[in-house]
């Protein structure tokens, strides 16, 4: 089975931030676990480098529009490559298969007769790519009218010639297809939004500009360009050979899932599928609108300056303990407010004093009464029943990307295994010399930790592979049946995984 699936296409109009960061490792630690089930896995990401915002911002750094797409990829990929994001298709929306894909689907639709010519009133609003009419907007205290959603004042589009799509055949048709699959979007409140939306109705949609040239061209009229999203939007189909390798589309297509920002739902989950319905394309499994990343209550975003550098955390906290913040204490689906307090927290709490501190006094131990070697195998132990019903439990967490979920229960099992440490006193076992229940106690921590290390793996790439290699374990796949440590194995000893923290020895500021 191929599991397929994306983030959006980034915008390059600056580097990648906490809120871009979040999704895309979201997306990888889907990609990880995936893999350990033995499922082949194709992971989109990408950079979206058409429109007129990406034209205004390479003007203000005096550059062409190509040369700032091309100095902005050694960001984008520098930033997947530290954070260790393993996707298997960067698409860049200037590359010439992604124009094959953006003219062979809009000229099957302008075929179909879905497309036709007309002249756009109304508002239009650079920084979120967006036409409104005018009675969506506000405005502000200088009178000028302002986007619904960025608050920055819009432009005035008179007559511009456009080709529109033609959305509003669609709205009965998409309807009926949120209802018939109801996990279509997720989470719930996301759907209810898009429905409320789609029932408001629905215009045709402008999917061209003639105004500008920074855009792939129509393959029907050589003076339009497409519209930013009408382009977009099909680098996901790019990304897994479309149109030019109908063996690798047909495995990976229809994706498992998109994961976006819920800031940009309805192109994912109104205009999206109408375009693969006019195509007769099927659907993605399910459109993710995950929530936003809050600073004192505020979005996260490059605009209000109040976006963090994720290299900066990474040199504060470390890649894995970066990573697992993110994934378990910010519900994947809803807003999280974020500070560096919390982080601290969670970073001690979980990994120094929970996890790392366990694999420490364990591997210290063996190497004292064992000689560094894995003693003779256990069937009896306290945790077995634990880690038999895990892989369902976190599993079935996964599959809904309940991250939180699935990490609480690795968690708790780590939590099980520092009490055991405890009631089992191994200190105590070899003062007295009761070798046989002290080879038992000590091979139960040491299988345990295993467990939790490959449960831990997508989440914390780094350090469970520092823990499976110390314990010579394959770290490809997701063997969790209890009894797979080999007895007699060397145990390499390797630096503590986590050292704790202190706030006020930290020269960081997250907010």
């Amino acid at each position: 089975m191929t599991y397929a699936f994306t983030t959006p296409i980034y915008y390059v109009n600056a580097a990648p931030h906490l809120g871009t960061a979040y999704t895309t490792i979201a997306a990888d630690c889907v990609a990880r676990y995936q893999r350990m089930n033995g499922n082949k896995v194709a992971f989109v990401t990408g950079m979206d480098e058409h429109g007129q915002k990406v034209a205004d911002t390479a003007k203000e750094h005096d550059m062409n529009p190509q040369e700032w797409c091309d100095s902005m990829e050694p960001a984008f990929r520098d930033e997947w490559d530290r954070l260790k994001i393993t996707y298997t298709d960067f698409v860049r929306t200037t590359e010439e298969r992604q124009t094959r894909s953006v003219q062979k689907f809009w000229q099957d639709l302008y075929d179909k007769g879905y497309l036709y010519k007309g002249a756009y009133e109304g508002w239009y609003c650079v920084h979120e790519e967006t036409y409104y009419a005018e009675s969506d907007l506000d405005k502000n205290e200088d009178g000028l009218y302002v986007c619904p959603e960025c608050g920055r004042p819009v432009q005035e589009s008179t007559g511009e010639e456009n080709w529109f799509f033609k959305l509003s055949e669609f709205q009965d048709k998409l309807l009926d297809y949120y209802e018939k699959h109801p996990d279509f979007i997720r989470p719930e409140i996301r759907r209810n939004e898009v429905v409320s939306f789609v029932k408001s109705g629905l215009k045709d949609l402008s999917i061209s500009r003639s105004t500008f040239d920074w855009g792939v061209p129509l393959p029907f009229d050589d003076g339009h360009v497409a519209y930013v999203w009408a382009d977009a939007l099909l680098a996901y189909l790019t990304g897994i050979g479309y149109p030019d390798n109908e063996k690798e589309f047909n495995e990976c297509w229809p994706m498992q899932y998109h994961f976006v920002g819920k800031d940009i739902i309805r192109f994912h989950c109104v205009i999206w599928p109408a375009m693969l319905m006019a195509a007769g394309l099927p659907q993605p499994k399910c459109i993710f609108g995950h929530g936003f990343l809050l600073t004192k209550g505020e979005k996260m975003s490059k605009s209000k300056g109040n976006a963090v550098k994720p290299e900066d955390m990474v040199r504060v906290f470390g890649l894995d303990a970066y990573r697992y913040y993110f994934m378990s204490d910010v519900q994947f689906g809803v807003d999280g407010s974020i500070s560096l307090e919390r982080m601290i927290q969670v970073y001690n709490a979980d990994l120094a004093n929970t996890w790392g501190n366990l694999v420490s006094r364990v591997f210290n131990m063996t190497n004292k009464y064992f000689d560094g070697k894995v003693p003779a195998k256990s069937d009896d132990s306290p945790m077995k029943d634990i880690v038999d019903g895990l892989y369902e439990k976190y599993n079935e967490a996964m599959d809904k990307v309940d991250f939180t979920a699935a990490i609480k229960e690795v968690l708790a099992l780590a939590e099980r295994v520092n009490h055991y440490v405890e009631e089992s006193a191994p200190w105590t076992l070899a003062k007295e010399g009761k070798n046989e229940e002290l080879s038992q106690v000590m091979y139960n921590m040491l299988e345990s930790i295993r467990v939790i290390a490959l449960y831990m793996l997508p989440f914390m790439p780094e350090t469970s592979e520092i823990v499976l290699k110390s314990l010579k374990v394959d770290a490809t796949s997701i063997n969790t049946s209890w009894g797979e440590l080999e007895p007699g194995t060397q145990i390499d000893m390797c630096e503590p995984l986590f050292p704790r923290l202190k706030e006020d020895e930290i020269d960081f500021n997250v907010e």
